[in-house]
């Protein structure tokens, strides 16, 4: 039943784009923008496609856009869906789903995090070599379709090294210092307390966000490549002794968003 779900949804992405995408990308908060980079666009907005839910977090614009970006056919989700919207995890990973139904080979995700690292700055930017889910909630609760993936996924190379690896070269040669380190995802909407903090500091987190964790258990559980990174926003509650604002986090992803966005066409360029 959920394959069959899925597959309505690809064909008519199928029906809209000119080319098959072979790149799939998620945009996180305030870094919407590499979407207007893409030659050639076509928009398809999430309240068309169906099984789709409709994200409603600020700073997102609810669509694909399709077309070419560096050479590539790309797929991009400009906005996600997060948990605390009170989407289900299902609803959250279907667009994952879907575009490997459409022939996505490799995923690349981006968030805008809070620092828990106490070495990391605002602006810094993350690669992803692990996560901790702390949403208390997993995509892949509930019955399985091994048309999809199997019932049990293995999660060890979730974050594809030779990916990773790529990342890192594409960064030195644009001279782009990108930290590593392990993603927590929260739920929110609340940010986490200054307790929270210190506690995922200890469990081995760098950064910490409220999207992202679903999306890679769902694209791992698929067999898609994975790529992903934080721009760093904030810091984590309780390290600079100041309130957190969600509108901080938009301004400082629209300052560092042409960084990340050089770092992610120079990425897709050599795939």
């Amino acid at each position: 039943m959920m394959m069959e779900t899925i597959q309505q949804a690809a064909d008519l992405l199928r029906s809209r784009l000119p080319e098959t995408p072979t790149v799939g990308i998620v945009l996180g908060s305030g870094l919407g923008g590499l979407a207007d980079r893409i030659e050639a666009p076509v928009y398809v907005p999430y309240s068309e496609i169906p099984g789709f839910a409709v994200s409603t977090a600020p700073g997102h614009a609810g669509r694909f856009v399709a077309g070419q970006l560096a050479g590539k056919q790309v797929l991009c989700m400009q906005g996600r869906l997060h948990y605390y919207e009170g989407h289900s995890m299902q609803d959250i990973v279907f667009p994952i789903r879907v575009m490997k139904a459409l022939g996505v080979e490799t995923l690349i995700l981006t968030n805008a995090a809070g620092g828990v690292n106490t070495s990391f700055s605002v602006g810094d930017l993350m690669l992803l070599e692990d996560h901790i889910n702390f949403m208390g909630a997993n995509p892949l609760t509930g019955p399985n379709d091994e048309a999809v993936g199997p019932r049990f996924c293995d999660m060890t190379f979730a974050y594809t090294p030779a990916l990773r690896e790529l990342a890192l070269q594409v960064a030195e040669k644009q001279g782009v210092a990108l930290q590593k380190g392990v993603y927590l995802g929260y739920m929110g909407p609340s940010y986490e307390t200054p307790a929270e903090i210190r506690a995922f500091r200890t469990l081995g987190a760098d950064a910490v966000g409220m999207s992202t964790v679903p999306e890679v258990i769902a694209a791992s559980h698929c067999g898609l490549k994975v790529l992903a990174m934080s721009l760093i926003t904030n810091m984590a509650a309780g390290i600079e002794k100041k309130k957190l604002s969600g509108d901080e986090v938009i301004e400082i992803a629209n300052q560092r968003a042409q960084v990340l966005q050089n770092l992610v066409s120079g990425i897709i360029a050599e795939l």
